[in-house]
């Protein structure tokens, strides 16, 4: 199958990419956000093919992978054909929704010319999906390459954006852990972190824009990882780490109460529950590697790349099926 998609969320498509198919990556001579071409921090496979918008016009397409609104009618534009109906669509939810939830309508809600497909029943719960078809496929992880050693007595972190983002992320809790042990923050424009929340370069360290292979590496030298997201659909780094072996400190809110069961960390909205888990992770390596073990154990369970495209490639093949 020829699977026309936005490069987007660098995790997911990923994973998404290293199915069975050909992946066309539109790319444009900015590689700006409609045309970011193939990942430069992620291992990707030759499959996902770089395709210019002329390219596009005449590419064999049998399906159109939408994750953002604007792509509907550029998609259209780029194939010239009605995307919908001369070739199918399915529109991938990745967030949560945002303003009057949970009354928040989604944008493609009442729409019969697509799937709108959710990655967590979270999503698909909040989100007013009117009429549209919906369906839940579930995220799925490229096994990180590295296990978990724990020798370094410090807490992890991964965080897009903290600083704009502030509570969203838990951003405002991160002063609170820092005092229990040094934090190492992973992710995009976590530069000046410590800076903004007052905090001693000792006791948080930013590890800017890290590619995918070198963070994997550095978070399991970390003896926890913490999840402090008050309102986010499922972080995909949440899994990895656990993947990796990592016990988890995580608020209980989203989907991350389906996503750690309690043997694989701390699970709650009692902040102070959770810095005192983190703290015993910290004291104790013995417990913490015993902790991690049952993390990983349910990450590789619930989030196998196996199954996740595996259920991808029910969800296309049905679709496409139909609309022919």
């Amino acid at each position: 199958m020829n699977i026309l998609l936005w490069h987007v969320h660098g995790s997911w498509t990923t994973s998404f990419v290293h199915g069975k198919h050909r992946y066309l990556v539109p790319v444009t001579p900015d590689r700006g956000a409609y045309g970011l071409g193939r990942a430069r921090t992620y291992p990707w496979p030759d499959s996902a093919v770089e395709v210019t918008p002329q390219q596009l016009r005449h590419a064999d397409v049998d399906v159109v992978l939408l994750q953002r609104p604007e792509e509907y009618d550029l998609a259209g534009e780029w194939l010239g054909r009605p995307v919908g109906r001369a070739v199918p669509a399915v529109y991938v939810e990745h967030n949560t929704p945002k303003g009057d939830v949970p009354n928040t309508r989604h944008p493609m809600a009442d729409r019969d010319d697509l799937l709108l497909t959710h990655v967590t029943h979270f999503n698909e719960l909040f989100w007013d999906n009117g009429s549209t078809r919906t369906a839940v496929v579930e995220h799925g992880v490229v096994p990180p390459a590295v296990t978990w050693t724990g020798e370094l007595d410090r807490l992890a972190v991964v965080i897009n954006e903290p600083v704009r983002r502030g509570r969203i992320t838990g951003t405002d809790l991160l002063a609170r852990f820092a005092e229990i042990a040094p934090l190492d923050v992973f992710g995009m424009k976590v530069a000046g972190l410590a800076d903004h929340l007052g905090l001693p370069a000792d006791r948080l360290t930013s590890h800017d824009d890290v590619p995918q292979h070198r963070m994997h590496a550095e978070l399991a030298r970390r003896r926890a990882y913490l999840h402090l997201c008050r309102w986010t659909s499922l972080g995909l780094s949440l899994i990895e780490a656990m993947t990796i072996g990592m016990p988890v400190v995580a608020l209980a809110t989203t989907e991350a109460v389906q996503a750690v069961p309690p043997e694989a960390g701390a699970l709650s909205t009692r902040v102070d529950t959770l810095l005192a888990a983190a703290a015993g992770f910290v004291a104790d390596p013995a417990e913490a590697r015993r902790v991690g073990t049952q993390a990983r154990t349910a990450a590789l369970g619930r989030y196998g790349l196996d199954r996740f495209l595996a259920d991808w490639d029910r969800l296309l093949e049905e679709e496409v099926c139909a609309s022919r």
